[in-house]
Parts: structure tokens; sequence; C-alpha cells
């Protein structure tokens, strides 16, 4: 067996393993296809999360019996049709997307998914928006991809929102590979990471740009 430091900072997830995993545990039927293409047809950004991590969000969500989640960050809506269909009849998703036109194309996947009416979303700054939905909590799972900077601000929301037991989740901890960096945004990333640490029992997956997962305790 080896030894622990030499498998420190091994990669073994190659591009070949990474789409045979996604192929036999989280493959794309249309609806998932279509949100998962979106972006590259409508001009926006590719930031969302791959197929094995929108699975994973399934398996959890529905390991946890979760029915009120919100979700910070919408994009094309890929990641929202993957929590939709972990919930149970009567749950319920709020997904927060601060433009417009990416709400639009979002609301259309979820429609050509049939997963409407298990999805409300609102668009504007989550800031702004978080309190709005304060009167539907205690939420079972708060789900973060959206601005960085600004996890500190939703994970100390999710800390005071989420039921006892209950999950967050954020993506790209790593902050693109950034998080270590002397500068302003990096700092208030790494703050999230230890507010969360203190308050969350936590893991940090190493998925290609890690995903944080805590219990509320």
């Amino acid at each position: 067996m080896a030894d622990r430091d030499s498998r420190a900072g091994a990669t073994y997830a190659t591009a070949e393993i990474l789409a045979y995993a996604a192929r036999v545990h989280a493959a794309h039927d249309a609806a998932l296809e279509r949100a998962f293409a979106a972006p590259d047809l409508f001009g926006m950004p590719a930031i969302q999360v791959g197929a094995n991590e929108g699975r994973f969000l399934e398996v959890l969500l529905r390991a946890l019996g979760a029915r009120r989640v919100v979700e910070v960050g919408t994009l094309a809506g890929y990641s929202a049709l993957w929590i939709a269909r972990a919930l149970p009849e009567g749950g319920h998703l709020w997904s927060l997307e601060v433009d417009a036109k990416h709400a639009a194309v979002a609301r259309e996947n979820l429609a050509a998914a049939g997963a409407q009416g298990r999805v409300t979303i609102l668009v504007g700054k989550a800031q702004d928006l978080l309190p709005r939905l304060e009167g539907h909590g205690p939420f079972d799972a708060v789900f973060l991809d959206a601005d960085k900077e600004g996890y500190v601000h939703y994970g100390r929301w999710a800390a005071r929102h989420l039921r006892r037991g209950g999950l967050l989740l954020a993506d790209n901890a790593f902050f693109f590979s950034r998080l270590l960096e002397e500068s302003p945004e990096a700092a208030a990333v790494r703050l999230f990471h230890e507010e969360v640490a203190r308050g969350f029992e936590t893991a940090c997956l190493p998925t290609p740009d890690g995903l944080l997962v805590g219990f509320r305790r």
C-alpha cells in the first residue's frame, strides 16, 4: 500500500475516467442535455457544475429528504434541474439569479423538463432577495454557485435559516485555484471556509474546483 506522503497531491481522475463515471452514474436525458448545452448556445459563461457534481447533489438531497431548498446562482438551470428531481411531492426550490437573460433561459429549460412547478426563479442580487425567502424557512439545504466573494454573506444567511441538520453546499470552493492568493477576493472565500467550519460539520471534496459540504450543528 502506498504511504500517505506518496499519495499527497496525486491526481487519479483523468478526463477519460470522469467521462466514464458520468456515463455510468450521471447520464443525461434530453432535458439535462438541453440545460447543460444552453450556456454555449446562448453565450453564457460555462461555469455550471459537471454531471457528476449534479448527480451528487441529487443523491445527497434525496438522502437528506430535503423539501425546501435555496440555490444562489441559477445560470441555465442545470443544477436546479438536478435539485428539483431530488425533491418529493410538495417540495420546492427557490433559485436566485442576478442576470435576467440567464433566468429566462433557465425557466425555459425547467419548463421543457416539466419541473417548473417545483422551482421559483427570482431575479436580482442575492443579498436583496434572500431576506424575501425567510418566511418559507427553515430550509433543508442551501446550494451556493454564484459570486464567490459573496459566499461569506450567503453562508451567514444559511447558518441562520437552515434547520438543524440542514445542508450547506458551495461549488468552486477552491476559487478557481486562487484560494490561497493574497487578494481581498481570495481572503473573502477563505473567511467563508473558516466561518462555515466553525458552525457546521464540514468536508471539502476535491472536485475539479472544490465542493464544500456542511451539516448545520
